[in-house]
C-alpha cells in the first residue's frame, strides 16, 4: 500500500531536462541496479525544495531501516565471536552520516539531485546531510523496486571493504589519517577552508586536507568538522587504495 501511494505522488514539476535525460542508465552504471519503476528512482533523487509532489524523505526513512537490517545481519554472520559492544561499534561506523555522504560523493550523486534552482545555487546539493539522505533514499527505492535481495546486493557492493576492515578502521577519520602520516614519517595533515556557501540556517563548508608529498582531497559538509572528517576519509581511501568509485 505504501509503495502504490508513493508512486502516485510522483512530482509533476521537473528539474532541468538534462538532469532526467538518461538518469536511469546513469544510476544503473553507478550503483549496479537497473530500476523497473523509474518513478521510484526519480522520487529518491527529488529534494523537498522541488514543489509539486513526492520527494525523497519517505524513502530515506525506509532506506535507513533497510540499511540497518542488512548491516546488522551481515555483522552478526561475519563476526560470530565478537561481543555486542564491538558489533555495535562496527555498526555505528558503517551507518553514520559521514559514511553515507562519502559514498554519495564518490558516486557523484549531487548533480543528479532534482531540486529547485535556488537551492542548487546555494550549494544544497553538496551538503553532506542531503547527500546522506539521498544515499538512504536510493536504498529504500531499490528495496521497493526489487525487494530485500536487491537492496542487500547493492549494500554489500559498496560496504564490503568497510565491513571487512579491522577495529582500527573505526577510529574517526582525522585521527586515522594523522596516525597514517606519523607512521610513515610524513608531515601532519593540514586542513584548509576553501569556502562557505548556502544560507545561514543551512551552510555548506568546503574543506581541503593535504598530507604533503602524499596527497590531498576535498569534501563539503554542514559543519567544518563534518567536512574535515569527510575530506580525511576520502584522502585515507585514496592513500590506502580503498576508493570504491565504480
Amino acid at each position: 500500500m505504501t509503495m502504490q501511494s508513493d508512486r502516485a505522488q510522483q512530482p509533476d514539476a521537473e528539474a532541468k531536462p538534462d538532469q532526467d535525460d538518461g538518469l536511469k542508465s546513469r544510476i544503473a552504471r553507478r550503483i549496479g541496479y537497473d530500476f523497473a519503476d523509474e518513478s521510484l528512482l526519480k522520487m529518491a533523487l527529488t529534494h523537498p525544495s522541488l514543489a509539486g509532489g513526492a520527494h525523497y524523505q519517505r524513502l530515506e526513512f525506509l532506506g535507513d531501516r533497510v540499511l540497518g537490517l542488512v548491516i546488522s545481519h551481515w555483522l552478526y554472520e561475519k563476526y560470530p565471536d565478537e561481543a555486542e559492544g564491538q558489533l555495535n561499534r562496527r555498526f555505528t561506523a558503517l551507518v553514520r552520516r559521514e559514511t553515507l555522504s562519502d559514498l554519495a560523493q564518490k558516486l557523484d550523486l549531487g548533480p543528479m539531485i532534482r531540486m529547485e534552482a535556488g537551492a542548487r545555487s546555494e550549494g544544497t546539493a553538496k551538503a553532506s546531510a542531503v547527500l546522506a539522505d539521498i544515499c538512504e533514499a536510493l536504498i529504500g527505492a531499490v528495496y521497493l523496486d526489487g525487494g530485500l535481495d536487491a537492496a542487500r546486493q547493492m549494500i554489500h557492493r559498496f560496504w564490503a571493504d568497510r565491513v571487512k576492515a579491522g577495529p582500527s578502521a573505526y577510529r574517526d577519520a582525522k585521527t586515522a589519517l594523522q596516525e597514517w602520516a606519523q607512521g610513515r614519517g610524513l608531515p601532519l595533515p593540514v586542513y584548509q577552508l576553501l569556502g562557505r556557501s548556502g544560507p545561514d540556517h543551512s551552510p555548506v563548508f568546503q574543506m581541503r586536507v593535504e598530507v604533503r608529498t602524499a596527497g590531498k582531497a576535498e569534501a563539503s559538509g554542514a559543519s567544518k568538522r563534518s567536512a574535515e572528517q569527510l575530506a580525511a576519509t576520502r584522502l585515507l581511501d585514496m592513500l590506502t587504495g580503498k576508493d570504491e568509485t565504480p
